[in-house]
């Protein structure tokens, strides 16, 4: 398993949630059970783990301890890794597979669980379906009366992909439910032909692939047919297929596809692999459900490039993609589907809502001016909205940290970083700066009374829009006004902000708006590359005192090096 979290829900609603790597500062942590964010979400709710009622989980971890089998059946599994013919020996899925067991209790001894680790005796276990978590999540935060929910990732409880609709207030899963769990299939999917072509290109598998997304602007596919050979479209069930016998043969051969080739070409021929044959299938799923709206999750629809083609080009009156899409998210669908499991499809939909902010994490509001001033960065004077705008005029790129933490792999204004648009310069700047890759482009925010004039938002895309999940196209009269956030493609990657939402953020960009007529700023995540976003105040104070940016801008004023 990768890039884990917590969350906590209070029934239905969710007070927190927390990614691992948040905590352990290390990119993509997932190992092991999450202890961290386990405890900070609890320590935001206000709770100890003895007052937790029922812990809802995926199959994708396996204690430290293990409760089942022998140490020489753990060696064995490491040796099996160690050969390529494992994927994860702790997986609780893959011993469910091997063993033929669906009941994944009877692999795990939860009496021990609950006392070792300080839960109260006979508190409920439940293993939520990795697709269904996914797909919960993305469905939940809607109010719709009709979708189709499509998942797509690199595996999750024996399958690439599932389908499930909602008509008439029925849930019907098509695909990837835990049927499939025992079940002899063949499911090397798209996302992981995604995953090798990023290794392919010199990258990082699981964490990278976002780089091979902004690359396939700058290539041609001349791949893309070798590579769509190894795939194929069921026209009857509407499923993405292969014939790979395994992960191992399906890396060797992308790697072999790949060799030799600029990963410009790579890039946009998997991008253009991955979305054909996405694309087409999801079109055959609109067309069987008679569904109109769109729910997205898993870890190939972190891919916004995809998400746009999808929303622009079939008959869609909405679509949406759960703000933490990979991974990271499975806690909170997790939840989700064990109260789906406990009270019913009805109970269950009448309970869902749409997402306003995922500002979910720790709130440091009472600890970052003491924190800053106490190392000695100079607080400036004036307020901080006109304070951090005067310096964003001056060219200065700075920091925003304020309330909450997000959840999700975007910034979205809570850890980010801003600086303006108006000059393209800034990004080589900034890249620099945070040791980022130099083709990747910035993303902008805007307030939702510009979003429609400056880009290409529609009632489709809306929604989506407020969490940088989509991709869309810059109105041509802005291209040239706000080169920093345009894509080479002519695309950006917009957050739409409400006051109500972010008042600190909304008021700086609506400053800098009324006095450069610009009515975007930059934003992009508060981290240097291979580290996650900033957390704690006391990374932010080490960002500002290395350079990385020019100031920090809190709730109570706007703090530069002494």
């Amino acid at each position: 398993m990768h890039d884990s979290s917590a969350a906590a829900f209070d029934d239905y609603q969710m007070v927190a949630a927390v990614s691992e790597e948040r905590l352990t500062r290390v990119k993509g942590s997932g190992e092991s059970v999450p202890w961290l964010s386990i405890d900070e979400v609890l320590r935001v709710a206000g709770w100890s783990r003895r007052d937790v009622d029922a812990i809802a989980t995926t199959r994708g971890w396996f204690a430290t301890h293990d409760y089942r089998f022998s140490l020489p059946r753990e060696l064995w599994y490491t040796f099996e890794r160690w050969q390529g013919r494992e994927r994860t020996h702790r997986e609780l899925a893959v011993l469910c597979h091997r063993f033929g067991i669906a009941d994944t209790h009877k692999l795990f001894r939860a009496d021990r669980f609950l006392k070792e680790n300080s839960f109260r005796p006979g508190t409920q276990i439940y293993f939520a379906n990795h697709h269904a978590a996914h797909a919960l999540a993305a469905l939940f935060y809607t109010d719709w009366n009709d979708a189709l929910v499509y998942t797509s990732d690199g595996i999750g409880d024996n399958v690439s992909y599932s389908m499930r609709s909602l008509k008439n207030n029925t849930l019907e899963c098509h695909y990837g439910d835990d049927r499939w769990l025992t079940k002899t299939l063949k499911e090397t999917g798209l996302a992981s032909a995604y995953g090798y072509a990023t290794v392919a290109c010199g990258f990082r598998m699981l964490r990278h692939e976002g780089k091979l997304t902004g690359l396939a602007a700058y290539g041609e596919p001349k791949l893309a047919p070798e590579m769509a050979a190894q795939f194929r479209f069921n026209d009857n069930k509407g499923l993405i297929e292969t014939d790979f016998k395994n992960w191992s043969a399906m890396r060797q051969k992308f790697l072999a596809i790949c060799h030799g080739h600029e990963r410009e070409t790579i890039a946009a021929s998997i991008q253009k692999v991955a979305e054909d044959f996405t694309v087409q299938s999801v079109r055959w799923w609109l067309h069987r459900t008679g569904a109109r709206r769109l729910a997205l999750a898993g870890g190939l629809f972190a891919n916004v490039r995809l998400n746009r083609l999808l929303a622009e080009t079939l008959p869609l009156d909405e679509v949406f993609v759960f703000p933490a899409m990979g991974d990271e998210g499975l806690s909170v669908g997790a939840a989700l589907t064990f109260l789906h499991a406990r009270d019913g499809t009805e109970t269950w939909l009448r309970h869902r809502h749409r997402l306003d902010t995922v500002y979910l994490g720790q709130n440091y509001d009472g600890r970052i001016d003491d924190t800053l001033a106490a190392a000695g960065m100079r607080r400036l004077a004036g307020r901080p909205v006109e304070t951090a705008v005067d310096l964003i005029r001056a060219g200065k790129a700075g920091a925003i940290y304020t309330g909450r933490m997000e959840f999700g792999p975007r910034a979205l204004g809570a850890r980010s970083i801003i600086a303006s648009p108006h000059d393209h310069a800034i990004n080589d700047l900034l890249n620099k700066r945070l040791d980022r890759s130099e083709f990747m482009p910035f993303a902008p925010f805007v307030l939702e009374e510009d979003a429609s004039r400056v880009f290409e938002i529609t009632d489709v895309n809306r929604y989506a829009a407020h969490f940088m999940t989509i991709t869309c196209g810059v109105r041509p009269e802005w291209r040239t006004r706000i080169p920093a956030v345009v894509h080479v493609d002519g695309t950006a990657r917009p957050q739409i902000i409400r006051d109500a939402d972010n008042p600190l953020f909304a008021a700086i960009l609506r400053r800098f708006r009324d006095q450069t007529g610009l009515p975007v700023l930059i934003n992009t995540s508060f981290n240097v590359h291979e580290e996650p976003i900033v957390n704690r105040p006391e990374e932010c104070l080490q960002a500002l005192s290395d350079g990385r940016v020019d100031f920090v801008v809190t709730q109570q004023a706007v703090y530069v090096r002494g």
